[in-house]
């Protein structure tokens, strides 16, 4: 595999988009989509949704991984949202382009007119892309509250959020971080603690001029400036408990039109903390293992494996969907694991001698060592276990669940990025113990653990959609909801014509993001965390 130069933060602005909304502004989003080969396109991240703006300046970046030796090959499209389902398909598209990001990374600024497909612009709509290196891993985090704000809606008091700009070297403004909860009808605000990567912030230099900009929010988004502040990192790392540091918010009109003009209220940062924020390398490289454990659905609705019509039928090439899963994600997360022992287990059949139906069966029939050797040792179980169980039902998640989240509850004891682990779960779909599965996974999110489940037939997934959580978060029956998002659905039959490595590439692409969040969580990091490099 290619090793990644960088990684690369781009900032995406757009001009003049169409307008799809009755009675109001679009509410656009930007997605952001890499060529998966096959003429899949595969989404690598998405910006935040705007209301009511056809010019807007989105704040959250897209990071991309940078190969200097391959063609990446991106797509940028802008939708108009007016859901809150994940899917983009059910909204207006408002334009796009594709171009590589070497084209984007050798220009200072990229903009290009939007196109609602080859040849045919979308209006005078364009998309402006900025890429900027990310070398520094460290993050600031900011406390923040203001008092005494101007009043600015004619019924209420104001609706205050901040913006934060850093100063580029061309002397303009460029928006960093953007406040995501407006507080409502209140001149003495106190916003939640949040955090800006250090690049994004300043670029890492703690003497960058900062503007901070704090204005009164309108649904409509005629947004009303309160007042600006002008500061920079240095001056704002002076805050510490109980002596927060103060500015004056400054209406550059009021202070030219009055004399008497004093300020619009008081910007007081209460904190300002730096912290590294470690990447999925530095903790594999930092000595975190990584333990694949695979379970594989033997129920009747598979059909039966002597049946060319059945999911589990080997072809005469020697292959299935089951296998094909097997070998894709598990190539890949094998890298990762040392030992290369991996847990093999079957659910759903009446296993021998009994003829009892399991849930958890190990497929080599060894319950005290059901560890199998490589990715080809999965295969070989797999392959001598079909003709000696019986398919059967129902078909249970929970059993094989809980199974791998004892294993990393135990490792959890040592308080360490130690251990994480991948379940891959590979079924036809026909989930019967929906709520106690819910349960599992919302217990499992609290534990250092991500579970992949591959679709494989032609059956409706709805269910594995739903436990998937991308159009929500997920909840017990109780209401409970996940810690984190761990659980990655895909159907197979999405992948059946496209290049191997692409099914791997979209399972396994939230695996580093849930680990990261997991170790963040919990405040551990890396076994042996990266040198930091002096700035």
């Amino acid at each position: 595999m290619a090793a990644c130069v960088s990684r690369v933060e781009l900032s995406v602005s757009c001009r003049s988009l169409l307008d799809k909304d009755v009675g109001s502004r679009s509410d656009p989003l930007c997605v952001l989509l890499q060529d998966a080969g096959g003429g899949r396109w595969a989404e690598l991240d998405r910006t935040e949704r705007i209301k009511n703006c056809q010019d807007p300046e989105f704040c959250k970046k897209l990071v991309v991984d940078y190969y200097f030796e391959k063609v990446q090959k991106l797509k940028f499209g802008v939708y108009d949202i007016d859901n809150k389902t994940f899917d983009l398909n059910d909204d207006d598209y408002l334009g796009g382009i594709e171009c590589t990001l070497g084209q984007v990374v050798s220009s200072s600024v990229f903009t290009r007119p939007l196109e609602l497909k080859q040849g045919k612009p979308a209006g005078k709509g364009t998309i402006t892309i900025t890429a900027e290196e990310i070398k520094d891993t460290r993050v600031v985090y900011l406390e923040i509250e203001a008092q005494n704000l101007d009043k600015k809606d004619f019924l209420g008091k104001s609706d205050p959020f901040l913006e934060f700009y850093k100063q580029s070297d061309a002397g303009t403004w460029q928006l960093v971080y953007r406040s995501e909860v407006v507080i409502k009808n209140n001149l003495n605000p106190c916003w939640r603690k949040f955090s800006v990567p250090l690049q994004t912030f300043c670029g890492g230099d703690f003497n960058k001029p900062i503007k901070v900009q704090c204005a009164d929010h309108d649904s409509d988004g005629s947004h009303d400036l309160i007042g600006a502040v002008h500061t920079t990192l240095v001056q704002m790392q002076a805050a510490g408990p109980g002596s927060p540091v103060e500015f004056e918010c400054i209406h550059p009109e009021k202070k030219q039109k009055k004399k008497s003009y004093k300020n619009s209220g008081i910007i007081r940062i209460k904190s300002c903390k730096i912290e590294t924020e470690y990447s999925f390398l530095d903790y594999v490289m930092g000595g975190c293992q990584i333990n694949f454990t695979v379970g594989v659905d033997f129920t009747g609705s598979n059909g039966d494996p002597r049946s060319p019509d059945s999911l589990h039928y080997i072809s005469p090439d020697g292959i299935n969907e089951y296998l094909v899963a097997i070998w894709s994600v598990g190539s890949v997360v094998q890298d990762y694991d040392t030992d290369k022992l991996f847990p093999a287990f079957g659910f759903g059949a009446q296993v021998p001698p009994s003829w009892q139906v399991s849930h958890e069966f190990p497929l080599n029939f060894n319950p005290s060592n059901p560890y199998c050797q490589g990715i080809q040792g999965i295969v070989d179980a797999y392959r001598q276990v079909l003709p000696q169980i019986r398919l059967y039902g129902p078909t249970n998640f929970s059993p094989i669940i809980n199974h791998v989240a004892r294993f990393a509850a135990h490792s959890v004891q040592q308080g360490t990025a130690a251990h994480y682990y991948i379940l891959l779960i590979i079924t036809d779909g026909e989930i019967t113990d929906l709520d106690q599965t819910r349960q599992a996974i919302v217990d499992a999110s609290k534990l250092p653990m991500s579970i992949i489940i591959v679709g494989v037939g032609e059956a409706d997934f709805k269910a594995m959609e739903f436990l998937d959580g991308d159009s929500g978060v997920l909840r017990c029956v109780t209401g409970e909801p996940a810690a984190r998002d761990i659980v990655q659905f895909v159907p197979f039959r999405h992948f059946k014509n496209a290049p191997r490595e692409a099914l791997s590439q979209v399972v396994l692409a939230e695996v580093p993001k849930q680990l990261v969040s997991y170790y963040k969580w919990q405040g551990w990091p890396p076994l042996k965390p990266p040198e930091t490099k002096a700035v």
